[in-house]
């Protein structure tokens, strides 16, 4: 192994925590590979020649079916599965990037295993080990009180009887009571409390609470970090914490909520997706998705990379309901491709997103062939209603005809849009030129994409229209130095912080990927494209991303304030929430997006 791979794994766990003998042991078995681009590392039913770690470039796992599990990158390991199991590999990995990976042979693996806990528990493929293990993706150090807090806790008086508090603890499904006389936070009641002082010591069932309790108990203010809780907990020995504003009570942390919280990472949430028996069982892990957003906010991740992980987790109950529609109505007569378009496609869903898809068949199907994916999209796109991925408005799916067609019937949708501009022809394109492959033979699409770029950029009046398109959507700019707001209805003084803040930005990405004939379907990506193909200059698109990355950012943290607070997310922003200091940044990045709005109209002659 060479140095630097030593110094790389001598920081990542479980490694760091292997003694200074058994790494250097490790170093010296561990064997050191490279692999380009395109390049199989193993297939499925192969003897693994150990245990993998990416030190640099990025690997793809697939599923036995083909469907694409993992897109994994550096400080990943990936083959555990097959090794844990009889030796031989359960899916089927190659680099998608030059890759240089740490190989541990299967032995040192399993002795490493047996030896030393830390290095047991990180790959024990149990839930409860997954869960215990997940911290990995959240830092306590970097999460306030008030994320972790359960807000108004349940209370009782000093004077009730431990009795009453037993059936109410029972009732409520709780394992404490904040005691409180006179709104202050007097002590705290918990079942340890009853079983340990009252049932041991057979005190009357009328004994009142105040003799039990831990009067005056330790508490933290909301504005405390969650390794604070954590430090209190250890030290003190304690299974619950009241959080105390001045003297207000506000809420509890208990051991149950830093356990949920270290276990709201997406990894459990794709394991868990992808273990699903039934839609119910998928249902289960969305209805987790708002508070994973919440969580991931709190611990002061980036907006597209809390957007990636929930969208990682649609791909995957995508997959997953693809293959229950396959067990449902058998093997596939034909190759297909289930694509997304939309938030999906981009890799930008929220915590407020439909469905937008379609189905790229082979060409020469037959009748019978053609018929069955009617019944299997309808399975498919009906799971992903009930999983909270709601139908969309304007039939966007691949339980529309028209989005389900052979790739000879899609090729001509996109050369008749491409010669002809009109405005359901330019939203049409729009909204194909997201399109992202899910499940399915990918290589369906592949050659579609690349054609489709080539002639709607060597298209002037097609690149002109949709130019023109883009333009569309306007950025929420007052005439004087404020913010336009809604002017009526239910969202009155608001801002729209999708169509008026994200979309426009969007549309502008679209467009340089177009002019510049570039790949990336994301959003950020296509910008950073944009850039680096000199599509737009390096001030202007640096200053564009930086825009893009504050709006962007305060239109998830208005939907994690509102998911804490316990309503439904959206995208209307009331700007009286935010400080002086926030709304005139957020003014500046639209006075940013509109400059780079103009720029295009500029440059292309717009239409129009």
């Amino acid at each position: 192994m060479t140095d630097s791979a030593f110094s790389f794994l001598r920081q990542l766990h479980p490694y760091d925590a292997l003694p200074d003998g058994v790494f250097r042991a490790l170093r010296r078995e561990a064997m050191f590979r490279t692999y380009p681009a395109g390049a199989p590392i193993y297939a499925l039913g192969e003897d693994l020649d150990g245990l993998y770690v990416i030190e640099s470039g990025q690997v793809v796992v697939h599923d036995e079916n083909g469907h694409q599990i993992s897109q994994l990158s550096r400080e990943n390991s990936f083959g555990e599965r097959g090794l844990l199991k009889n030796g031989r590999a359960v899916t089927s990995a190659h680099a998608q990037k030059d890759a240089r990976l740490i190989c541990i042979p299967p032995g040192l693996f399993h002795k490493l295993r047996a030896d030393y806990e830390p290095f047991r528990r990180f790959f024990d493929r149990s839930g409860k080990a997954e869960a215990k293990d997940a911290l990995s993706d959240f830092d306590l150090t970097r999460v306030q009180v008030e994320t972790l807090m359960v807000a108004n806790p349940v209370t009782c008086a000093p004077t009730m009887t431990i009795k009453d508090a037993a059936q109410k603890m029972r009732d409520d499904h709780i394992s404490c009571l904040c005691v409180v006389e006179k709104k202050k936070l007097t002590g705290i009641l918990t079942v340890r409390d009853l079983s340990g002082k009252a049932l041991a010591d057979g005190l009357p069932h009328d004994t009142p609470v105040s003799e039990i309790m831990t009067p005056y108990p330790r508490t933290l203010p909301p504005s405390a970090i969650g390794s604070d809780v954590l430090h209190m907990m250890m030290e003190y020995r304690l299974g619950h914490l009241p959080i105390v504003a001045g003297n207000k009570l506000v809420g509890i942390v208990t051991q149950t909520d830093l356990t949920r919280f270290q276990a709201s990472n997406t990894a459990g949430f794709v394991a868990d997706a992808a273990r699903a028996e039934t839609i119910e069982d998928l249902t289960t892990v969305t209805k987790r998705i708002p508070n994973l957003l919440v969580q991931l906010m709190a611990a002061g991740n980036r907006h597209d990379v809390v957007t990636r992980m929930i969208t990682d987790i649609a791909d995957v109950v995508t997959r997953r309901l693809l293959t229950m529609a396959e067990e449902k109505y058998g093997p596939p007569p034909a190759r297909y491709a289930w694509l997304a378009c939309g938030s999906q496609g981009r890799q930008e869903q929220t915590g407020v997103s439909d469905q937008d898809n379609c189905l790229i068949l082979e060409d020469d199907l037959s009748e019978n062939a053609l018929a069955y994916f009617e019944p299997f999209a309808q399975f498919v796109s009906d799971g992903l209603n009930a999983c909270g991925y709601v139908y969309c408005p304007g039939d966007m799916m691949a339980t529309n005809p028209r989005w389900r067609q052979p790739i000879s019937t899609w090729r001509e949708y996109f050369q008749h849009w491409i010669k002809n501009p009109s405005k359901e022809a330019q939203m049409l394109a729009s909204v194909m030129f997201d399109l992202r492959v899910i499940g399915g033979d990918a290589s369906l699409f592949d050659g579609l994409q690349t054609e489709t770029l080539e002639a709607a950029a060597g298209n002037s009046i097609f690149t002109a229209h949709m130019a023109s398109n883009a333009l569309t959507h306007q950025t929420p700019l007052g005439m004087l130095k404020g913010l336009a707001t809604i002017r009526s209805g239910e969202n009155r003084n608001t801002v729209d912080m999708k169509l008026s803040g994200v979309v426009p930005v969007v549309d502008l990405g679209r467009m340089y990927a177009l002019q510049g004939k570039l790949a990336p379907v994301n959003t950020r990506a296509r910008l950073q494209a944009a850039i680096a193909g000199e599509v737009i200059s390096q001030s202007g698109g640096r200053d564009l991303l930086d825009a893009y990355d504050l709006v962007a950012q305060t239109r998830l943290d208005h939907q994690a304030r509102q998911i804490k607070a316990g309503k439904a997310p959206d995208n209307f922003l009331l700007p009286a929430d935010l400080s002086a200091f926030e709304r005139s940044h957020l003014r500046d990045a639209f006075v940013v997006i509109k400059t780079m709005q103009s720029a295009l109209m500029q440059g292309r002659g717009v239409l129009g």
